[in-house]
C-alpha cells in the first residue's frame, strides 16, 4: 500500500495562516523573497493572488516539513503542484517561492477584475458542458475549470458569463452555483499568454528528477521526465484541472492513505468519495504523530 500527500489550490487560504506554522519556514521564505512572508496572510493581503498563491507555497513546503516523513506520491491542485514539487524533490524551494511570486503577479495583471471562477455542484460533466456551450462567446468568455467528482465541476470565465452559467446550472437541478474566493479566470485558455511568460522565466531553473511519485492534477498521472515536469508546472495555470482523475490515478496505484495540507480540508471531502478502502485525512485539525504514525503504517505495508 502508498501514500499521497495532497496539496490544496487557491480558494483553500484563511487569514493568519501563516501565523500556526512553524517560524523556521516562514523566515526562509521572507530572506528569499526580500520581505515580511507574515505580512501576507492579513485578510486585506489575501485579495492579492500573488499572496494567496505564496501563503499556499509556503503553508504546504512547512507542513510537509513537519511531517519529517516522506509519502510514496505528492499531489497538487492548481498551485499546489508547487510545494508537490518541492516536496518531490524536483523544484528547491527558493526557486518556487520566486517562480510562484511571478505567476500569482501574471494571473493578477492578466484579469484584474471582472473574471473568477464559480463551483457548480449537482450536475455531471456533460451537463455543465452544455451549459457553456450557451453561454460562451468572445464577450462572454466561459470555460471548465476543474473536474473536481463527479458532480461537482468548477467553472472559469467572466462575471457576467459565470452568472449566466450559474443560472442555467439552478434550473438544471444543480444544488449550488458558489462563486470561489479566486480572482482571475485560471485552468483555461483565458491564461495562455501569462502561461507562456511563466514558462520562459522556467527555462533557466534547475529542475531535478522527483525521487517521490509526482501525480500531475491536469494529466492524472506520473511525471518523471524534467522537460514534462517544467511543462506541467508552468502551463497548469491555463490547463484544466482533473482533480477526479488525479485522486482515482492514486488509489488505482494502491494510495490507500492520503493527507491533506494545510489549510482546509476541501480535498479531504473529495477523496472520500474514490477510497473505499484506506484512510483520508486533513492535517488541519489531526494531530501531528497520529499522522506520522498513519504514515510509518502504510509505509509498513509495502510489499
Amino acid at each position: 500500500m502508498s501514500s499521497l500527500l495532497v496539496f490544496p489550490g487557491q480558494g483553500a487560504q484563511q487569514p493568519g495562516m501563516l501565523h500556526r506554522l512553524p517560524l523556521e519556514t516562514v523566515t526562509e521564505a521572507s530572506e528569499v523573497l526580500g520581505e515580511d512572508a507574515l505580512l501576507l496572510d492579513s485578510a486585506e493581503a489575501l485579495k492579492s493572488t500573488r499572496a494567496v498563491q505564496l501563503c499556499l507555497l509556503i503553508a504546504g513546503v512547512a507542513s510537509s516539513r513537519q511531517l519529517a516523513m516522506a509519502p510514496d506520491y505528492v499531489a497538487g491542485l492548481s498551485i499546489g503542484a508547487y510545494p508537490a514539487a518541492v516536496v518531490a524533490g524536483a523544484l528547491s524551494f527558493s526557486d518556487a517561492l520566486h517562480l510562484v511570486s511571478l505567476r500569482g503577479e501574471l494571473m493578477q495583471q492578466a484579469y484584474p477584475q471582472g473574471y473568477g471562477m464559480t463551483a457548480i455542484i449537482g450536475l455531471d460533466l456533460a451537463a455543465v458542458e452544455g451549459l457553456l456551450a450557451q453561454v460562451h462567446s468572445v464577450d462572454t468568455p466561459v470555460y471548465l475549470a476543474n473536474i473536481n467528482a463527479d458532480n461537482q465541476v468548477v467553472i472559469a470565465g467572466s462575471d457576467v458569463a459565470m452568472k449566466a452559467v450559474a443560472g442555467l446550472a439552478k434550473v438544471r437541478g444543480a444544488g449550488l452555483a458558489k462563486r470561489l474566493a479566486v480572482s482571475v479566470p485560471s485552468h483555461c485558455p483565458l491564461l495562455d499568454v501569462p502561461g507562456q511568460t511563466l514558462a520562459k522565466a522556467f527555462a533557466s531553473v534547475q529542475l531535478k528528477t522527483p525521487t517521490l511519485g509526482y501525480l500531475s492534477g491536469s494529466r492524472a498521472r506520473p511525471i518523471i521526465n524534467i522537460e514534462a515536469l517544467r511543462d506541467d508546472l508552468a502551463f497548469n495555470m491555463c490547463r484544466v484541472v482533473d482533480w477526479r482523475g488525479t485522486v482515482q490515478s492514486a488509489y488505482e496505484r494502491g494510495v490507500r492513505l492520503q493527507i491533506e495540507l494545510p489549510p482546509g480540508a476541501v480535498l479531504t471531502g473529495l477523496a472520500r468519495r474514490v477510497f473505499e478502502q484506506g484512510t483520508v485525512i486533513a492535517f488541519d485539525g489531526a494531530r501531528l504523530d497520529t499522522l506520522q504514525a498513519l504514515l510509518r503504517e502504510e509505509g509498513s505495508r509495502q510489499p
